[in-house]
């Protein structure tokens, strides 16, 4: 039997080329390359201007030993992370799955979670500021308190990673529902036929099968933890218990300090971690599909 292949046209060959061809550069320039030079820049001395210095590793020594923002900041995108993980992403899930049920006014209620979504980030700082101010917040005129939530540094940061979490919760909310939405209602029946309760049922049987969505709220979650900057910036440019790595990234490279060296540093720091945990996670995924 003679299998027939497709010949392809100079026209369908051009087509490819230059479609390919453009991902490809677009990949390449605004993706794998600033990420390269970051990795290679970080290892110098540089303002931009002059020669550029080979240091080795003198800045990540200098980072961890001479640079007291530094750990703040690390510690508040562990916190960060932390809380959208361990907090706002598990009740992105119990809303979806209350939305699931087809409740009362469900539409109204998905509606008014998922709103935060369409808000930047730095629209959620400013609405930070309505709320947290001590002057004229929200919160403090409705309580009778007289606390500064955003200018204390022992707990700013608390409150804000509040905020976030309320866009976050949204975010997940969907991406949960349409999971849900997938899930075959056959395996809900087969599990009340065998006497598995509602809670029984959700964690043995729909959960499971909700592995690959998992993975996308891992990694969204993990990506919105270490990149945040907007809020923090528009509330007190990330200072004062507010550090994030991010915004260290551009005190550095764009602030008048213009070192460039140095925050690219930072920046491999940043893509190390947030490579840590999504690795290890697919890792683990992938070794689990494979048993």
């Amino acid at each position: 039997m003679t299998v027939k292949t497709r010949r392809y046209s100079a026209r369908d060959v051009t087509i490819l080329v230059i479609g390919l061809g453009v991902a490809v550069i677009v990949n390449v320039g605004l993706i794998w390359g600033p990420t390269l030079a970051s990795i290679g820049l970080s290892g110098t001395d540089w303002n931009g201007i002059g020669p550029i210095e080979w240091v080795g590793g003198q800045n990540y020594h200098d980072l961890a030993a001479e640079y007291p923002p530094f750990w703040s900041a690390v510690r508040n995108n562990v916190l960060w992370l932390g809380f959208l993980g361990l907090v706002a992403t598990p009740f992105g899930l119990f809303c979806a799955v209350l939305l699931d049920r087809r409740l009362r006014l469900s539409r109204f209620y998905q509606s008014a979670l998922y709103m935060p979504v369409v808000l930047s980030l730095a629209v959620v700082g400013f609405i930070a500021q309505l709320v947290y101010s001590s002057d004229y917040g929200v919160l403090n005129a409705v309580t009778g308190l007289s606390v500064d939530w955003l200018g204390d540094s022992s707990i700013n940061i608390w409150v804000v990673m509040i905020a976030a979490g309320w866009r976050h919760v949204g975010y997940v909310m969907i991406i949960y529902l349409a999971g849900l939405k997938a899930v075959d209602p056959a395996l809900k029946e087969a599990a009340a036929i065998d006497g598995a309760s509602e809670r029984q049922a959700f964690f043995r049987v729909v959960f499971p099968t909700l592995r690959p969505v998992n993975v996308i709220v891992l990694v969204i979650t993990v990506i919105e933890a270490l990149r945040a900057f907007d809020i923090v910036y528009a509330i007190n440019k990330g200072r004062n218990g507010l550090e994030l790595l991010s915004v260290l990234v551009t005190e550095n490279i764009v602030g008048e300090a213009s070192r460039i060296g140095f925050g690219s540093a930072i920046a491999v720091i940043l893509l190390a971690i947030s490579m840590g945990f999504i690795v290890t996670y697919l890792s683990q995924l992938f070794k689990g599909e494979e048993r």
